[in-house]
């Protein structure tokens, strides 16, 4: 792989943006614009597979969500700008956006920060609660996630990180 940035969508909840100025982000699955995707989506521009990699980690941060049941019902995406290198994919399969950050990130190579507002608290903790029941295939889960993807995720600067956290807790 070569030194080449690529965007990464990382599922996130605000617990780990609390850790994010000290820590940075730890190895963890996310989503990109992979090859596989490409593939399967070959009609897409950039823009439409970013999207799709996108909405993708949003759905995973339904999961953490319902892990962490402590914590404040917001999905989180943050997107990094990490060297190709930093990446494995994770799954072949055609239309695959799963990837792996196979080291750290440091708070410098964040682009970007995506935290639901306060209008989709109540349809994201309820699409926390079924999310692997939707994975899974029942309809009535998906129903109910689907409510929480009618909410776009608002755009925060990482400045505004300290912000943010005052807002979304």
């Amino acid at each position: 792989m070569n030194d080449e940035l690529v965007r990464v969508y990382v599922p996130a909840i605000v617990p780990m943006l609390a850790r994010l100025p000290e820590q940075g982000l730890p190895e963890t699955d996310a989503h990109a614009v992979t090859p596989a995707l490409r593939e399967w989506y070959a009609e897409g521009d950039e823009e439409e597979l970013e999207y799709v990699a996108f909405t993708r980690a949003a759905q995973d941060a339904l999961l953490l969500l319902r892990d962490d049941p402590a914590a404040p019902r917001r999905r989180v995406v943050i997107s990094v700008d990490v060297p190709a290198a930093a990446l494995r994919r994770t799954d072949d399969v055609l239309g695959s956006s799963a990837v792996r950050l196979v080291r750290p990130v440091p708070v410098s190579a964040v682009a970007a920060l995506h935290v639901d507002g306060d209008d989709a608290v109540a349809d994201v903790s309820a699409a926390a609660t079924v999310a692997a029941e939707a994975l899974a295939g029942d309809p009535d889960a998906q129903f109910t996630v689907d409510g929480a993807e009618d909410h776009e995720l608002e755009w925060y600067d990482v400045t505004e990180l300290e912000q943010l956290l005052r807002a979304a807790s």
